[in-house]
């Protein structure tokens, strides 16, 4: 065989080695990039007495670095409201001024945020200004939940009024202006607390007494005569509409949507205050004490004992898993010209500002 041949054939077989080691992913390939690992989620503190003068009653956002936090002084003079902006990297503070604190938010969107609070206040937020609105009540709107820019419920009262005060407030939003909605049958004389829907045909209002309205295509229904519970409902939200929660008290409640309320087994270290989820594996409860209990693979888990331990008025629950939680002193009394320690918590990943920037 002449040299020539010789040298022909080891090309040959040359190619073809590299021919397999390219099909077959052989060694002297480039190996596949490993994924990534998922950030480890943790509590954490965002803001404390250290940043904040006003307690911290309510938070909403559209993503989990998109939060909107609002509160107050709540009557102690000197300070005024709170309404805070987080954007992922700070805290803004959006000055809605006036003392009249805020004690819930929720929108659309960035730009269709409603902060409702004392003295019948309602705020509309369209990313850029705040816009007051007229509500024609004096009693606290405690509650609101938006459909749209043109579809909006808002709910209020005077807590232990009775039929003597400002009671029973329903509130709707046309676009144009609010107005009352008048309840069937006689007044019960409790404040309404929260509303929450999927609709404006699956709608859900609790409050004082055990109170759960429910309003379909064919009207309202009182679901809690019988009363379920005696103690007040403060707040109602669901994954969807066939997983409600209504909590208050030492009471959790759920609803499949069919009209009927089953006590949830957890067993609270605390008076509930708030409820929130994002679907139905992503469940939070929080009240007293720093009381925070997640759902867990159908658990109810209590993790009363990691940090923040203030009481938590308000949380929610980002469709990534990530939690919001609120709260501070917003149980004792007025004090003019005492500022009142508020608290931003959440349970995620990464780390998070504590500077609030005008």
């Amino acid at each position: 065989m002449s040299a020539a041949s010789r040298d022909d054939g080891a090309s040959k077989l040359l190619s073809l080695g590299l021919l397999a080691a390219l099909l077959c992913g052989c060694p002297g390939s480039d190996p596949e990039p490993e994924p990534e690992p998922e950030p480890e989620k943790a509590w954490q503190i965002a803001l404390d007495h250290e940043d904040l003068d006003r307690a911290v009653l309510s938070v909403w956002g559209t993503a989990a670095n998109k939060v909107f936090a609002v509160g107050g002084p709540l009557g102690n003079s000197g300070f005024e409201s709170l309404a805070l902006y987080f954007d992922g990297s700070s805290w803004r503070d959006l000055a809605p001024g006036g003392e009249a604190s805020f004690w819930w938010v929720a929108g659309t969107s960035g730009t269709d945020v409603w902060m409702v609070g004392e003295k019948g206040r309602i705020t509309h937020f369209d990313g850029s200004e705040l816009t007051e609105h007229d509500s024609g009540v004096e009693a606290t709107i405690w509650g609101v939940w938006p459909f749209s820019a043109k579809d909006v419920w808002a709910v209020g009262g005077t807590p232990l009024g009775g039929t003597a005060e400002p009671n029973d407030i329903v509130l709707h939003y046309d676009g144009d202006s609010w107005k009352p909605v008048t309840l069937p049958g006689e007044p019960l004389g409790v404040a309404h607390y929260k509303v929450w829907g999927t609709s404006s045909d699956n709608l859900y209002v609790v409050g004082e007494q055990g109170t759960i309205w429910h309003r379909s295509g064919s009207g309202w229904v009182l679901q809690s005569d019988p009363p379920i519970v005696s103690s007040t409902l403060f707040t109602v939200h669901g994954c969807s509409a066939e997983q409600v929660y209504a909590v208050g008290g030492l009471s959790a409640l759920r609803s499949g949507g069919d009209g009927t309320w089953t006590k949830e087994s957890l067993k609270p270290s605390n008076a509930i205050n708030g409820v929130s989820c994002a679907d139905p594996d992503q469940v939070i409860v929080v009240g007293g004490g720093g009381q925070k209990q997640r759902l867990i693979d159908g658990v109810w888990t209590n993790e009363y004992d990691i940090p923040p331990f203030v009481d938590l008025h308000a949380a929610w629950a980002a469709a990534d898993g990530t939690f919001w939680v609120v709260g501070g002193d917003f149980l004792s009394g007025v004090s003019p010209n005492q500022p009142r320690d508020g608290m931003v918590a959440r349970y995620g990943s990464g780390a998070l500002p504590d500077v609030i920037t005008p």
